[in-house]
C-alpha cells in the first residue's frame, strides 16, 4: 500500500490546478471577506474545500484513470479496490489538513474547542469523502465524474445552509439537512470553532455515513 500511496502522491501533486482551486479558493475568500462575514466564516471555508475536494477532485481523478485505461491495468495486480479507494481518501484527507492549517492561520483566530474540531474535521471530512467515492467508484469517465459531483454537491450546500442560514429554509430542506452529513458537518465544525462540543447525533450521523457510503464505494466500485 505504500508503494501505491505514493505513486498516487507524486500524481496529485502533478495537478497543480486542482491543489490551487481547493487550497488557494477558500483561502481567499477568507481573506478577502472574513473580516465581515462573521466568526463561523471560517469553518465555513473549511467545509467548502472539503466539499471541492470530495466531489469534484476525488471523483474525476479515478473516473480519469478508468477512463485511460489505468483502472484496468490496475485490476490484473493484487491492488483491490479497498485499497486503492483507500489511498485516495487518505491523498485528499491530507490536502484537505494543508487547506485548514492555511484558513486557520490566516484566519482571525483558532478554533476554540481544538479536539472537538479535530474529531468533526476527520471523521465528517472521511463521511464527505466516502460519498464522493461512490461517485468516483461509478464514473465512466473524468468529464462526467465532476458533473455529478456539482450535481450532488450543491443541494448539499443548500441543506448545510450554506447559501442560506438554515433558521430561514423551509422545514422540508432542515429535516434533509440533519441528515445529509453535509448539514450536521457544517454544524459540528461552527460548535467547535466557537468552543462547544459537537451534538451525539451529528457524530453518529458522520460516522454513519462513513460506514455506509464506504461499505457502497467498495461494492459498487468498477475498474473498468
Amino acid at each position: 500500500m505504500s508503494k501505491i500511496l505514493l505513486v498516487e502522491t507524486k500524481l496529485h501533486l502533478r495537478d497543480g490546478w486542482s491543489l490551487l482551486f481547493t487550497i488557494a479558493l477558500p483561502l481567499l475568500l477568507l481573506l478577502f471577506l472574513g473580516g465581515v462575514a462573521g466568526p463561523a466564516f471560517p469553518a465555513m471555508m473549511v467545509m467548502l474545500s472539503m466539499l471541492t475536494l470530495s466531489f469534484s477532485v476525488l471523483p474525476a481523478v479515478l473516473a480519469t484513470y478508468r477512463e485511460q485505461g489505468v483502472l484496468r491495468r490496475m485490476s490484473t495486480t493484487p491492488v483491490s479496490p479497498l485499497r486503492m479507494l483507500a489511498v485516495q481518501l487518505l491523498i485528499n484527507l491530507v490536502v484537505a489538513v494543508v487547506s485548514t492549517t492555511l484558513l486557520i492561520v490566516a484566519g482571525p483566530g483558532l478554533p476554540r474547542n481544538p479536539a472537538g474540531f479535530v474529531l468533526v474535521f476527520l471523521l465528517g471530512g472521511a463521511a464527505l469523502m466516502a460519498m464522493g467515492l461512490v461517485i468516483a467508484a461509478l464514473a465512466p469517465n473524468g468529464k462526467i465524474a465532476p458533473i455529478i459531483g456539482s450535481a450532488v454537491m450543491f443541494p448539499l450546500m443548500f441543506v448545510a445552509g450554506l447559501w442560506v442560514p438554515r433558521e430561514y429554509l423551509p422545514e422540508v430542506a432542515r429535516v434533509v439537512g440533519d441528515y445529509s452529513v453535509a448539514g450536521p458537518f457544517a454544524r459540528a465544525l461552527a460548535a467547535t470553532w466557537a468552543g462547544q462540543a459537537p451534538h451525539l447525533p451529528h457524530l453518529l450521523v458522520l460516522a454513519a455515513g462513513l460506514v455506509v457510503f464506504g461499505t457502497l464505494a467498495v461494492r459498487l466500485f468498477r475498474w473498468e
